[in-house]
């Protein structure tokens, strides 16, 4: 008789270890559908796959400089090609006004003609 009382004490205790765990597994589920959890593992989650994304953009830039430039380039043109309409005949005007400026300070012979003109002027 003394090896069946042992047997269901032991299973008592087993049932009582079961019973625990089942509770705590139970306690664990309970606390990873409350909102809040919830929240913070969707949280975690998009950042997790926002990160993975920047790393691949940034993978991306270095793979491909030059071209993402050129793309960038021609979407800010494509932007803003109005304003570009707009203002590019005046401001070919302007540097043209500049460049034939900078030539005249730079070629020597047209610099004495002009200073032979000045003196001209003054002189009447």
């Amino acid at each position: 008789m003394p090896r069946t009382r042992n047997r269901l004490i032991n299973a008592a205790r087993r049932s009582m270890l079961q019973r625990a765990e089942l509770h705590r597994r139970l306690d664990v589920a309970k606390a990873a559908f409350k909102p809040q959890a919830l929240y913070a593992r969707g949280k975690y989650n998009i950042d997790a796959k926002v990160d993975e994304a920047a790393q691949a953009v940034r993978q991306q830039f270095r793979d491909n400089r030059l071209p993402i430039a050129i793309a960038a380039v021609a979407g800010l043109a494509w932007i803003f090609r109005e304003p570009i309409k707009d203002h590019a005949p005046k401001l070919a005007q302007k540097v043209q006004e500049l460049a034939d400026a900078a030539r005249a300070k730079f070629q020597p012979g047209a610099a004495e003609d002009d200073l032979t003109e000045d003196q001209d002027e003054a002189a009447e």
